[in-house]
C-alpha cells in the first residue's frame, strides 16, 4: 500500500480513528490534498507506522475506552528505568 500511495503521488498525511460502534473501530486514511478513505484501523495504523504519518483518535473514543495510568505506575516505571541505567552484568554474577 505504501508503494501504491507513492506511485500515485498521494502521501498518507494521517490516520484518524473516527468512531467506535458495537465494539468495532472505524478509521480514515487522510491522503494527499484532503482525500479521505475509510480503512480498517489495524491496517491504517500499520501503514502510518511504516510511513511515519501521525495517528489520531477522536476525543470521545479516548474518553469512552481510554485507560488512565495512575501516577504510581509511572513512578514505578521511572524507578525501573533508573535501575536499568545503573545495573551492570557483573551485578548478576553468582
Amino acid at each position: 500500500m505504501r508503494d501504491i500511495l507513492t506511485a500515485v503521488n498521494a502521501p498518507l498525511r494521517a490516520v484518524e480513528i473516527m468512531e467506535l460502534k458495537d465494539n468495532v473501530y472505524y478509521a480514515d486514511l487522510l491522503l494527499g490534498d484532503g482525500v479521505r478513505v475509510s480503512a480498517r484501523p489495524s491496517d491504517s495504523i500499520a501503514l502510518a507506522l511504516r510511513v511515519g504519518a501521525p495517528i489520531r483518535c477522536a476525543e470521545q473514543i479516548l474518553t469512552d475506552v481510554g485507560i488512565v495510568i495512575p501516577d504510581e505506575q509511572e513512578d514505578e516505571v521511572e524507578k525501573f528505568r533508573e535501575f536499568l541505567e545503573q545495573v551492570t552484568p557483573e551485578d548478576f554474577a553468582g
